[in-house]
């Protein structure tokens, strides 16, 4: 599904959360409206098993309350804005639970999938997450994503057809992930941060037969330079943008 997209695929980081709140159902509508290829999410689990999608392991930034992920209840964190925090035109947004995104989006855009249970990694998000995927028939149009090797181990164990992208921390840090952690992998692509990214590292993913999937990338001359040098996607806040730039590239 991947290679059927346009290329180099644009995917909306937390939907087009350069003008709408990151993570809610209102930026995915608007990164479909702006013409993205593929949305980028962060999953979790709330306190009762029910996975969310929320990038920060708590609820402070996005909502003005206050307290972590892991320790409320469904019903607690359904309670909160999530909108508010970015403008007045969006307060009310709802923090949204993956079901609900596979249901009003899944079957209209790709989803990059982020499996982001840094703090509870012995949590049950991989087979909840895979069990939702099987139960709304979206396997051919999700990848998944995370910085632990380990999730990706057991989403192949659960759906072997699903792309698996390698996430790497930048600089020094994710720099064996860079190398040998995904050349030895099971994985589909890479998915490094933009400061880390060479024409050299493009080509030698794809002499792995691999892609290249580069975050956030927010501004044009970034957009231009990774688009020259062959990516085979970017992931930014800015989905209008990147089109617009992929569009004068070609």
């Amino acid at each position: 599904m991947l290679d059927s997209l346009s290329q180099p695929v644009i995917f909306a980081h937390r939907g087009a959360s350069a003008q709408a709140p990151e993570n809610t159902l209102a930026a995915f509508e608007l990164a479909l409206a702006q013409h993205a290829d593929a949305i980028e999410l962060d999953v979790k689990l709330s306190a009762d098993g029910h996975a969310v999608v929320i990038h920060d392991p708590t609820v402070d930034r996005t909502t003005g309350s206050h307290g972590r992920v892991r320790d409320l209840s469904l019903a607690q964190l359904r309670s909160l804005d999530a909108g508010g925090f970015f403008s007045e035109k969006y307060r009310g947004e709802k923090i949204p639970t993956l079901e609900e995104v596979f249901e009003t989006v899944g079957k209209r855009i790709f989803i990059n999938v982020e499996l982001t249970n840094y703090n509870t990694p012995r949590d049950q998000l991989v087979e909840t997450v895979c069990m939702l995927v099987k139960k709304f028939g979206v396997q051919k149009s999700v990848i998944f994503s995370s910085f632990f090797a380990s999730n990706l181990s057991k989403a192949r164990a659960y759906l072997p057809g699903v792309p698996r992208g390698l996430l790497t921390f930048r600089g020094f840090v994710g720099a064996w992930a860079r190398s040998f952690g995904f050349a030895f992998g099971r994985y589909h692509a890479l998915h490094p941060h933009l400061q880390d990214v060479t024409p050299q590292q493009v080509q030698r993913v794809h002499r792995l037969k691999r892609r290249i999937h580069v975050w956030t990338v927010n501004a044009a001359e970034e957009m231009r330079r990774l688009f020259d040098w062959g990516v085979d996607a970017i992931i930014t806040d800015d989905p209008q943008l990147a089109v617009q730039i992929r569009g004068e590239s070609k």
